[in-house]
């Protein structure tokens, strides 16, 4: 596979699939993980006033998985900042009336998500759009991807009615 090139023919980097798991060894357990994923609800731009978190256990074949989620009541996600959100290294934060942010370096999200679990499915619905976006190793591996492809699909709330979405099967659960 050729690399990607700019406009004057350099070759761009890539993230192989690999450094979801790398990255997400930056911490030590599942408790400053799930902290950092609170601290990204609580950044003055997300303004998120409360944050809930259940574990619930899903019957995949013949296995049990665990699954958590994490839902705020913080200002939405748009497409554009969904792709920011799940991109890396993009980070822009701002104080909003003084309140410095938390995060800063676009990296809280992807390495406290991934020493949770492999997967990652973030559902937000802004004042325009509803947005699904996933960061999944199961996914990526499952495609045999050698760089990380991050797929979000979005709907205009004005032409959502036009779209039914359904689960295909069991098999298609990504909670780990």
């Amino acid at each position: 596979m050729a690399a990607a090139l700019t406009e004057r023919g350099i070759p761009l980097s890539t993230i192989s699939i690999q450094y979801l798991h790398t990255n997400s060894t930056s911490h030590t357990g599942p408790f400053s993980a799930i902290a950092e994923l609170i601290d990204n609800a609580y950044d003055p731009d997300v303004n998120a006033k409360q944050i809930w978190i259940d574990k619930t256990q899903i019957k995949n074949k013949d296995e049990d998985i665990e699954c958590l989620t994490f839902r705020d009541d913080g200002n939405r996600l748009s497409r554009d900042l969904m792709y920011q959100m799940l991109s890396f290294g993009i980070s822009k934060k701002k104080a909003v009336n003084g309140k410095l942010p938390i995060g800063m370096y676009g990296n809280g999200f992807k390495s406290g998500s991934m020493r949770l679990g492999k997967d990652a499915i973030v559902l937000s619905k802004s004042k325009n759009d509803l947005c699904v976006g996933m960061l999944s190793q199961t996914y990526l591996e499952k495609i045999k991807a050698k760089q990380i492809a991050v797929p979000i699909i979005s709907f205009n709330k004005q032409e959502a009615d036009k779209y039914i979405l359904l689960s295909l099967s069991n098999e298609s659960t990504m909670c780990s």
